[in-house]
């Protein structure tokens, strides 16, 4: 079952206007019939392409996944209510809840078992999720970022519909959601740089350097983002998935300095990191954003690399006191304040694992 699912999930990624404010085809990055990013990337090729196959069918598998389930802050509905303005939760891999303004916000929202388009097969969930889609409290917006399983679940997506007030996404992902039955009016999807804002907040959708699809003929049929959040007081990045790139710098430009950084830092490879970003390359795009504080995302949750499970958060760990970076890394379920922010603590070693983070740091400047 597991090689079967590695390999509909490689297949996916060698292969791969209704209520938006801009029609897909008028889009400077829609030509050709698919969408592209504003630079080509670096991708393998050739033999790299076979070489990359075979390590995903025969891959050592040993450190892939910790040896018993990673232990979790749970929530529950009535915790998330008497939060303290500007808590933000990290749910497993992106999925990321922010209490802001009052209202809950939430970011490519995945509840599945697997992230696969089926539940029998693909790589499976080794970190629970600290509540349930149930429990969660109603939201002003979730947020998506792409079109890829890992961060598009439908099943998730379809149960939030009756409690979320809106869904934003980049162009095309939005019309996806009307197929599974949610409301157009419910629905904004943006291109690069355009803006929607919900209760007060501004969401950017920003450029990212990433692919689409969800089948294996499928070839960049919706747009993937990044996407600057704006209360009006803070300043957060979310990244979705995406490589290095210039961009950052230019985002960083145009909508930092940014208070927290939400980026990628799992899931990485030098063989792809065309579209994921390699640990020193996430410091670096903190850096290019003008970011504060760090956020690592996209980790913890699911296999989907060669890499060891923990290696991400250890990387990031290192990295951060070598480069003087402001790291936060909250167990999943354990809240980060935007104003008393703790500092990272290696809470996945098992040592330590039933201790939560206590070292915590008043919010003050941003780094520049």
């Amino acid at each position: 079952m597991r090689l079967l699912g590695w390999v509909l999930l490689l297949g996916v990624v060698a292969m791969s206007a209704a209520c938006g404010h801009r029609p897909v085809h008028q889009s400077p990055q829609f030509r050709d019939g698919q969408f592209h990013n504003a630079a080509p990337r670096k991708q393998p090729g050739g033999w790299k392409s076979l070489k990359l196959g075979w390590q995903f069918l025969f891959k050592d598998t040993s450190r892939s996944v910790p040896p018993d389930a990673l232990s979790v802050s749970p929530l529950s509905g009535d915790q998330l209510q008497q939060a303290a303005e500007g808590s933000i939760w990290r749910l497993g891999h992106s999925t990321v809840l922010m209490k802001l303004n009052g209202k809950f916000w939430i970011t490519d929202p995945v509840f599945a078992e697997r992230a696969s388009p089926v539940q029998w097969a693909g790589p499976k969930r080794f970190t629970p999720t600290p509540i349930t889609l149930e429990e969660l409290p109603p939201l002003a917006a979730v947020v998506l970022s792409h079109d890829h399983f890992d961060h598009l679940d439908r099943d998730s997506v379809v149960q939030l519909a009756a409690k979320t007030k809106m869904f934003l996404t980049p162009l095309g992902v939005g019309d996806l959601l009307i197929g599974w039955g949610i409301p157009g009016n419910k629905i904004q999807q943006l291109d690069w740089w355009q803006t929607a804002e919900v209760e007060g907040i501004q969401f950017t959708a920003t450029p990212a350097q990433h692919f689409s699809g969800r089948s294996l003929f499928a070839q960049n049929p919706t747009l993937w983002a990044s996407w600057s959040i704006y209360t009006g007081t803070h300043r957060i990045f979310f990244s979705g998935d995406t490589g290095y790139f210039d961009g950052f710098a230019e985002i960083g430009r145009r909508h930092g300095p940014f208070d927290l950084t939400l980026l990628e830092a799992g899931a990485y490879d030098q063989l792809w990191e065309g579209i994921h970003m390699l640990p020193e390359q996430v410091m670096q795009a903190h850096r290019d954003l003008r970011g504060d504080w760090l956020l690592p995302i996209h980790n913890a949750t699911f296999d989907l690399a060669f890499h060891a499970w923990d290696e991400p958060m250890e990387k990031m760990l290192s990295l951060s006191a070598q480069q003087g970076v402001r790291l936060t890394m909250p167990r999943i379920g354990e809240a980060v304040r935007l104003d008393h922010y703790q500092a990272a603590q290696a809470w996945w070693r098992s040592k330590q694992s039933q201790q939560p983070a206590n070292v915590a740091v008043t919010a003050t400047s941003h780094a520049m």
